[in-house]
């Protein structure tokens, strides 16, 4: 499995956050040794406000979409989070150097890539009308059963065309893109925990 890994560091050469200027060194197994094949210098600068960091956003996420398949990161969330996974990237965090945690990260994807390819096709399950314009569909199913349907796909048509008024949406764990997409789409977000394996939330169009 050929695959490059883009991994944000600092100057000491460990991972850092994409809100920390810093470089994404793009990385490939050659010979059995890893080779640093591209390099990326960023800068979110986000003093300069939100309309212009998405614009840096984009600018990252544009480098490592064509050059990688996989991100790693100290910690990934927010808006990179979301528009590195609209992308297609698979998304790791982890502390430390590079050469730490890369053949970890390829076994990993390996075994995934093995599994999604063993999966059967499911049905995929969608928000079901409680009453006008009132939606509401559990996630503890999927999430559960890594049936090899994501979170992703059986939401985020729904929500990206918001034909709503309000979604319940019940899950054992909330799916990291969904608060940024709410935030995107200007939704009004409430998260609320049912007991310690069930967390409802509710995406509300604001009027």
């Amino acid at each position: 499995m050929r695959v490059n890994i883009a991994v944000a560091v600092e100057p000491t050469g460990s991972t850092t956050s994409l809100y920390e200027p810093g470089r994404i060194l793009v990385y490939r197994k050659e010979q059995g040794n890893w080779q640093v094949v591209q390099e990326f210098h960023y800068d979110l600068e986000q003093d300069k406000g939100v309309r212009h960091m998405r614009q840096k956003v984009d600018e990252v996420v544009r480098f490592v979409a064509a050059e990688s398949q996989v991100f790693v990161g100290l910690s990934v969330i927010g808006i990179p989070y979301f528009e590195l996974e609209k992308a297609g990237l698979s998304i790791w965090e982890f502390e430390g150097q590079p050469e730490e945690f890369l053949d970890y990260i390829i076994a990993q994807e390996e075994e995934a890539q093995i599994a999604r390819d063993q999966i059967q096709p499911v049905a995929i399950p969608e928000p079901k009308e409680t009453a006008p314009g009132h939606y509401a569909i559990s996630l503890k199913e999927i999430q559960e059963n890594h049936s090899g349907v994501t979170t992703k796909q059986v939401l985020q048509p729904f929500v990206q065309k918001g034909a709503f008024s309000n979604l319940e949406i019940l899950c054992n764990h909330v799916p990291p893109w969904l608060e940024a997409m709410a935030m995107e789409k200007n939704y009004g977000y409430l998260k609320e925990q049912i007991n310690s394996k069930e967390i409802k939330v509710s995406l509300a169009k604001k009027k």
